[in-house]
């Protein structure tokens, strides 16, 4: 939290080498902080911070407009081309510590790909380092961004159509975080009209889970 007139939220990225995890956190900043591109190989090596400006028209509290900032940390893949699981590990622990720690975390984005299915133990690695990061109430604090939805829609696939035909391993995983998942474009023309709803559903999350926040002060 900022001043009584603003209210920052802090979030997490997570997900495999080319899910569009940097890019979704672009997404949800309207900016490019983070690089992304087709590659081979694990593109992230590191952590990295990335600010939103303030956001009015979104947020009121107490019968007022308040500014909204968010806050986005990019986190390197999970399996990694380079990096081990340890290392992984760590480099996001410290990182979590090191710009979350006071403020505390609000929501871990997983990031996944709705033009590819989720078959039996594929995301099984991600979610093992995702409970081993945030803990036991990991399911509290974490949301499934389903990326390059526009191929998805091209498809003939509507939300309702989509989830309709998944498999059962994502349904299963989309239950188990309470339903808390949002479908991304990742057509750069749409980003900006996008954004806002993106934003909407986010604070939606974080106001279900009344505003609590994950604190994660040191490695542990």
């Amino acid at each position: 939290m900022a001043a009584s007139n603003e209210m920052t939220i802090n979030l997490l990225v997570l997900g495999k080498a080319q899910t569009g995890k940097s890019a979704a956190g672009n997404s949800v900043l309207g900016s490019a902080d983070f690089e992304s591109r087709l590659s081979p190989s694990s593109v992230t090596r590191c952590c990295r911070l990335g600010r939103s400006g303030r956001i009015l028209g979104l947020l009121r509290r107490n019968g007022c407009e308040s500014a909204l900032c968010v806050r986005v940390l990019d986190t390197p893949s999970y399996p990694h081309s380079a990096l081990s699981k340890e290392q992984v590990r760590d480099t996001v622990r410290t990182a979590l510590a090191q710009h979350f720690g006071k403020e505390g975390l609000h929501l871990a984005l997983l990031v996944l790909r709705a033009d590819l299915p989720l078959c039996p133990h594929e995301s099984d690695d991600t979610l093992q380092l995702i409970q081993e990061l945030l803990g036991p109430t990991w399911k509290d604090f974490t949301a499934v961004l389903l990326t390059h939805a526009d191929k998805a829609e091209e498809a003939g696939y509507s939300e309702e159509t989509y989830l309709h035909s998944a498999s059962s391993t994502l349904l299963s995983l989309l239950s188990s975080v309470q339903h808390k998942y949002i479908f991304l474009d990742n057509h750069n023309s749409v980003i900006k009209e996008e954004r806002d709803v993106v934003l909407r559903k986010l604070l939606n999350f974080i106001q279900r889970n009344n505003y609590q926040v994950l604190l994660k002060h040191s490695k542990e």
